[in-house]
This record gives C-alpha cells, structure tokens and sequence, in this order.
C-alpha cells in the first residue's frame, strides 16, 4: 500500500512539473507580449469594421461557437473519434519505424536490403495516397488510420535509422569488452543515443498525422474534427471554422510539450541545451 502510495504521489508530482513547465512556455512574459495585442487585433479589428465580420469573427465570437458547439452539437465526441483515430495511427507509426529504423542502423545488410525502398516511397506526398488507399480500404476507420500511420512512419523511421546510424563506435566497443549480445547492443546502446532523435521524430510525426486526420476525415467519415471542418466550409460557417482551426493548434501544442516533457525525462544529458 505504501509503495502504491508512492507512486501515486510521483505521478501527480511529475504531472505538476509537466503542467508547470507547459504553461511557463505559453505564458512566459516575453510570449504574452505579442500573444495580448494579437487576441486584442482580433477582437477590435472585426468590431470596429476594419476588417469584414464574416470573414474574421470576434475573439469572442469564436469562444461563445465553441461553447456552443461543446454543449449542444457534440463537437467534444468528435474530438474524442478524432484523437483515437490519431493515437491509433501514430502508434501504429511508433512501433513499426522506431524497430525498422534500428534494424537498418545497426546492420548494413539489412540497410542495404530494405533503405532504397522506403527512399524511393517516402518522397510520394502522403496526400497522394488517399486515392488508392480509398480503393483499398474502402471510405472509413481503416482508411484513416493507415494515411495517419503512413505519415507518421517516415520521419520517424529516417530519424532514428540515422541517429542509430550515428551511434559512437567507443560506446560500441566498450559493450562488446564487457560481453554485450548484439541485442542488448540494439536495445541498450543504440536506442538509448537514438532516444533524442527519436522524441523530435515523434514530433514532426505528431504535426504530419494531425495533417492527414483532418485530409483523411474529410474524404471518409461522418465523425471527427476534419469532417466538421469541411462540413463548416460547405456551408460557410467561419466561427465554426476557426474553432475547429484553433482545436487542432491547442491539441498540436499539447502534445508536443508531452514529447518535451518525455525529452526532458528520457534524454536526461540534453537537459541543460
């Protein structure tokens, strides 16, 4: 019970200092001088008719849609599909190039097989890909998911392939002295220098899958943030656009503090850069 108790405890200590951290970054004096006047423009500049009221709401405006659309529209549900399919794609991602990428860094005979492959794939816009992916899988969760995969997977997995890649002979070396197997090299050297180049990996995944979840629910799905964008587009209802806009910067945001705060954890030598 004690022990239980104790992690409880670490738990909501390191969720402080997550929060702490996070909110230092966004409401740091030198950000809120340029965040104020901006919310301040976008409040005044529509209601003083300097800039067109259909075209730009009010501040407030948007905040009373949001409310709106919350209470009473059920636009939390479709943040909640949304995030599954996102969660579900991009760990997807995580667990297939992260293995991939260290395979190809540690053995150049793998390297060789397989690299020239995805170099020839990765350049194909993961846009373009939704064509044949409908044919595939038909317009639905499958669909979704695998483009949210497919543009995650990249950057992550020629991220860690090169920093595996780059791993320090010396760190090799003195592993093997000590008797060290090829695969506690793979998961206890390699991985560990990869760590960094890892995390900011996931990060650009995080930015690319939130791209294609909004592509993919707009061509298939009857659920999600994307659909309700381009819904709101169809019948030109800006508040409800901007709020849907604004939803995927916040969600955006809070998951790459996530991945900081993980950064800060994980590759504890690079906490003082």
């Amino acid at each position: 019970m004690s022990k239980f108790k104790s992690i409880i405890c670490l738990f909501f200590r390191e969720l402080g200092y997550f929060f702490k951290g996070a909110a230092g970054n966004l409401f740091s004096w030198e950000f809120l001088t340029v965040l104020l006047p901006l919310l301040g423009l976008w409040e005044l500049l529509p209601r003083l008719g300097l800039v067109r009221r259909t075209l730009a709401p009010p501040l407030s405006e948007v905040a009373v849609t949001f409310w709106d659309m919350a209470a009473n529209r059920g636009f939390l549900s479709d943040i909640g599909n949304s995030m599954g399919k996102f969660f579900l794609g991009l760990g997807i991602a995580i667990i297939t190039a992260i293995p991939i990428g260290l395979l190809m860094g540690w053995n150049v005979s793998i390297r060789k097989r397989i690299l020239p492959l995805f170099q020839l794939l990765s350049p194909i816009p993961p846009p373009a890909w939704v064509p044949i992916t409908i044919i595939i899988f038909g317009v639905g969760l499958p669909m979704q998911i695998f483009l949210i995969f497919l543009a995650a997977f990249y950057p992550i997995l020629f991220n860690t392939y090169q920093a595996a890649k780059d791993t320090d002979g010396r760190y090799l070396a003195s592993a093997r002295i000590f008797g060290a197997s090829e695969l506690t090299l793979i998961l206890h050297v390699y991985f560990w220098h990869s760590i960094g180049a890892i995390i900011m990996s996931v990060k650009t995944g995080v930015a690319m899958g939130l791209v294609m979840l909004v592509i993919a629910e707009m061509y298939g799905g009857r659920t999600g943030i994307g659909y309700v964008l381009n819904e709101t587009k169809d019948y030109f209802r800006i508040p409800q656009m901007v709020v849907c806009m604004a939803t995927l910067g916040v969600i955006g945001w809070f998951l790459i503090e996530v991945l900081k705060f993980a950064e800060l954890k994980l590759a504890v030598w690079k906490g003082g850069q």
